[in-house]
């Protein structure tokens, strides 16, 4: 299997890889959904608020995960990790994590001090992500489920609270994704 960064000429198979694996989990309207944003992430976002990786093997992309930048007021360098997809027959394999620990790793690298993400804390905290409420740090919209709301620092033990309100990608700037 090879980690690497995901190639816009891949866009088609990311949205199909997406569409697919949230289709056999969520069915077929949040696979759409999915596989919608991702293609809007891949194509309507700046390139210095975006990044994204791949898992392949055998010239297959087999999982997928984005990172958009999160802007906070006062001006802290820090993403969202979301959404992560692995191919249905690859899950449960360990490839999520390695994929996710392999983007942190290029973000840290990057000089990105914080990453947040939006939902299971049993699955993401295996990869560093604690709980926080919207006292550390504001999500841009309204959440539905307070308690999916995740973070990890790339610079400390500890999250420091953010100060003031925080804004996403357009792409992400729709309450139904919240």
């Amino acid at each position: 299997m090879e980690l690497l960064t995901y190639k816009s000429s891949n866009i088609e198979e990311i949205k199909q890889l997406f569409t697919q694996v949230f289709s056999d989990s969520e069915g077929q309207a949040e696979g759409e959904l999915i596989g919608n944003l991702t293609y809007d992430i891949m194509t309507a976002t700046d390139t210095q608020d975006l990044y994204g990786f791949v898992a392949s093997e055998n010239e297959q992309i087999i999982g997928c995960i984005f990172f958009t930048r999160l802007t906070f007021e006062n001006g802290v360098n820090a993403f969202i990790l979301s959404p992560v997809a692995i191919h249905t027959n690859y899950q449960g394999k360990g490839i999520g994590q390695k994929l996710i620990n392999f983007g942190i790793n290029q973000l840290k690298e990057s000089g990105v001090r914080i990453v947040f993400t939006y939902g299971d804390h049993n699955f993401y905290s295996k990869v560093g992500f604690k709980l926080i409420t919207e006292k550390i740090a504001k999500a841009p919209l309204k959440l539905t489920y307070p308690e999916g709301w995740l973070a990890q620092s790339l610079v400390s033990d500890e999250i420091e609270p953010i100060a003031g309100d925080s804004s996403c990608v357009e792409a992400f700037n729709k309450p139904k994704i919240w």
